[in-house]
């Protein structure tokens, strides 16, 4: 298998643990390897795209707040989202440059988030960045956790890609609790949260289909493979439970009392767990014992 790594980190907490995967991408692999479908393929690769800058902007969002925090319980914590966000941004931006060297302009989308994150940051004060943060977190757990859930969605992605994919949303299930809990610790302000979640929304959902838009388009080869728009509308519609699952999660975040542990996930992530160290052994390492908890 093309994705393989070579050290597991130890750091972290024990149910926060960093991972250092270093995977390697074959360029053997195909440049649509969701199933040899253009669309879903470069869908995930411009999120791919935003991850390296998202993830760095995370780290800071939350570092600007660690000073202030008393409790070494959550210090820990922030420690290991850090680590585990560090590691993401660096496998994402290998995944990204191999992605490119299939002739896609991924380093244009790179660049073009890490300026508009750049302006964001200069205009939002740190109090709305930190509640952009969990916004965004609670997309990728979102999405994440919907993977662990329904394994049978990345069933097309090539073998050699399906590690990082999961890996990485076992990981954002582990964390998804800490940008939050320093928010709720350092400003608490509901206003700020839910009106930050309204805008990133928009914002996300917007940047997201143009990022796609701008891989196809410099895409060539896209053309010849697309698919007719029925088709796909009638593939949404054969998931039209699990978009619904999505929804009611995104409208929790809107609650006074919304907590992201409210979803109770080590399941899944158990699950998820097991899977991966089928795929990379020890590598999965620092998680605690997985037959212990099946």
């Amino acid at each position: 298998m093309a994705t393989t790594a070579k050290t597991t980190s130890l750091a972290g907490t024990a149910d926060i643990p960093v991972r250092r995967m270093d995977f390697e991408f074959d360029d053997a692999i195909p440049k649509y390897w969701f199933g040899g479908d253009p669309l879903r393929t470069l869908i995930l690769t411009a999120l791919s795209c935003t991850f390296p800058e998202g993830e760095r902007m995370f780290m800071r969002s939350v570092r600007h707040f660690q000073a202030g925090i008393q409790d070494p319980e959550l210090q820990k914590q922030v420690r290991a989202f850090i680590g585990q966000e560090a590691h993401h941004g660096k496998e994402h931006e290998a995944f990204n440059a191999f992605m490119g060297r299939k002739g896609l302009p991924t380093a244009y989308v790179e660049k073009y988030t890490k300026v508009g994150i750049g302006r964001e940051e200069a205009f939002f004060s740190p109090e709305r960045m930190l509640a952009k943060t969990c916004a965004l977190e609670h997309f990728t757990t979102m999405f994440a956790e919907t993977l662990l859930e329904h394994p049978d969605l990345i069933a097309d992605i090539d073998d050699r890609l399906k590690p990082l994919w999961l890996w990485h949303a076992i990981e954002e299930s582990e964390h998804k609790s800490v940008a939050f809990d320093v928010y709720q610790d350092q400003v608490g302000s509901y206003w700020v949260r839910t009106s930050e979640m309204a805008l990133t929304t928009v914002l996300f959902s917007l940047f997201s289909a143009l990022h796609t838009r701008h891989l196809l388009k410099g895409d060539p080869e896209a053309k010849q493979h697309r698919k007719g728009l029925r088709k796909r509308l009638t593939g949404l519609w054969q998931h039209r439970q699990i978009l619904k699952e999505l929804g009611s999660h995104y409208l929790q975040y809107y609650r006074p009392d919304f907590h992201p542990s409210q979803k109770d996930s080590s399941f899944l992530r158990r699950k998820g767990l097991k899977k991966l160290q089928e795929w990379v052994g020890d590598r999965a390492a620092g998680a605690p014992d997985l037959q212990a908890q099946a």
